[in-house]
């Protein structure tokens, strides 16, 4: 998915939402918190995403994983 974007680095949050496998309100909530960093872009204030900050976003997960994996069984 993140190879289907070559012309920009900016994603809107029906693309995150489909890379993230998250509801496009839930992107919306974590952007509101600070969880993640969006841009407004035109008058409406539509949120766009960069697809570096995605893919830092998915390597920390990536890295996290296996340490909150092994203490979900305790």
């Amino acid at each position: 998915m993140l190879a289907n974007n070559p012309n920009g680095t900016m994603l809107t949050v029906r693309e995150v939402s489909q890379i993230l496998h998250v509801h496009s309100n839930t992107l919306r909530r974590w952007s509101d918190r600070g969880l993640i960093k969006a841009y407004r872009i035109g008058p409406r204030g539509d949120r766009r995403f960069r697809l570096e900050d995605i893919a830092q976003l998915l390597e920390e997960e990536k890295r996290s994983a296996p340490v909150r994996a092994a203490n979900t069984f305790y």
